[in-house]
């Protein structure tokens, strides 16, 4: 069995390299002869950190080839089928699929987080990607209703974020993070919506942590931009916090989610390590995947970054959790158990697909 697998990978995104490492750990699983090939921006580096095979996805002919030697195309997860980021993001992805057509190949659309999608072109290639597809899996609700809006009549199924797949190895948690003083992991993100006030409020609001016995801990999740946001909330508080390496590894960003008291984030697989981990969390929602996961794993949100954050309800929302560790740990280990086998089924179902 040969798979290509397509999505936003290569571009130093954590969360997006997760997605990445999860869905090869579970598929191989299930077949562990399998040859797997990604698209990515940074083929190499690919290569180097998930032991698989990559190609440019940017390189026509290369991407064409894989496909022609494949067996199908995986295309997910993530957020890929949606215009936020630009209109040229869903027709890039759809393009990839529509070759994979031509080569008459089943295309499998994989735990997709989908939309928003606010443009007709977006809306207009989104359909004709999806309307095809052997398999159609998306991580939430909401992106079910929207395949409806879209027209898109085939029946399909909800399923966990791949990456909830995954188990953190405390023994990567990088040295800073070895002793026995609790922390608080948290991650940042730059985002047009949020004025210096917003980050002054939450600033107060992780103090209030650091008050009561828990180190501040940021996390970057994305490069050296979550580092800038993390060292600005950082300069903004009274407290002592540290910022760990832009480029700590993959699995040391996890273990560090993972084994922290509890954890604040905007990124959304910054909550979904600590779901790994059974940490409970606290989360500030800059898009609505960010609430929706919060919701099913029955975690409180904090602020919805795209408005002024009222800095009463912040340092509310911490206390609660903070002072509720063991009844918000055990919603989310329970979400977390489930999700973790449902994604091997998805697994096991996407390669059933393909053969």
């Amino acid at each position: 069995m040969h798979v290509v697998l397509s999505g936003y990978f290569g571009f130093k995104n954590e969360g997006d390299e997760a997605i990445l490492r999860s869905v090869v750990e579970a598929l191989r699983r299930e077949d562990p002869e399998i040859t797997i090939t990604a698209l990515s921006n940074d083929p190499e580096e690919t290569e180097k950190t998930h032991g698989i095979k990559a190609v440019n996805r940017w390189h026509g002919p290369s991407v064409y080839r894989a496909l022609k030697q494949a067996d199908g195309l995986i295309s997910g997860g993530g957020s890929l089928l949606q215009d936020q980021t630009g209109p040229k993001t869903p027709v890039y992805y759809t393009g990839v699929m529509h070759m994979a057509r031509f080569l008459r190949k089943p295309v499998v659309i994989y735990a997709q987080g989908l939309g928003p999608l606010s443009t007709k072109l977006g809306r207009r290639v989104s359909k004709a990607g999806l309307k095809r597809a052997a398999l159609l899996s998306v991580r939430d609700e909401g992106s079910k209703k929207l395949l409806g809006e879209l027209g898109v009549k085939q029946e399909a199924v909800v399923v966990p974020d791949p990456v909830l797949g995954m188990t953190p190895d405390p023994d990567k948690r990088p040295f800073s993070l070895n002793s026995n003083q609790p922390y608080t992991a948290v991650s940042v993100r730059p985002w047009p919506a949020v004025t210096s006030d917003s980050w002054q409020a939450l600033a107060k609001g992780l103090d209030q942590i650091a008050e009561r016995g828990s180190r501040i801990v940021f996390v970057p999740m994305h490069g050296e931009e979550d580092a800038n946001a993390s060292e600005q909330v950082k300069q903004l508080m009274t407290y002592d916090a540290e910022v760990l390496a832009h480029d700590e590894t993959l699995e040391g960003k996890m273990a560090a989610f993972a084994g922290a008291e509890q954890v604040v984030g905007m990124r959304l697989h910054a909550l979904i390590f600590a779901a790994c981990g059974h940490t409970p969390f606290a989360a500030l929602s800059y898009d609505p995947k960010v609430e929706v996961f919060a919701a099913l794993a029955n975690q409180p949100v904090a602020a919805d970054m795209n408005e002024p954050i009222r800095q009463e309800t912040v340092k509310e929302v911490f206390a609660d959790i903070q002072a509720n560790q063991q009844s918000y740990g055990a919603h989310v280990k329970a979400y977390a158990e489930e999700a973790k086998q449902e994604v091997q089924q998805l697994a096991a179902q996407a390669l059933q697909t393909l053969r």
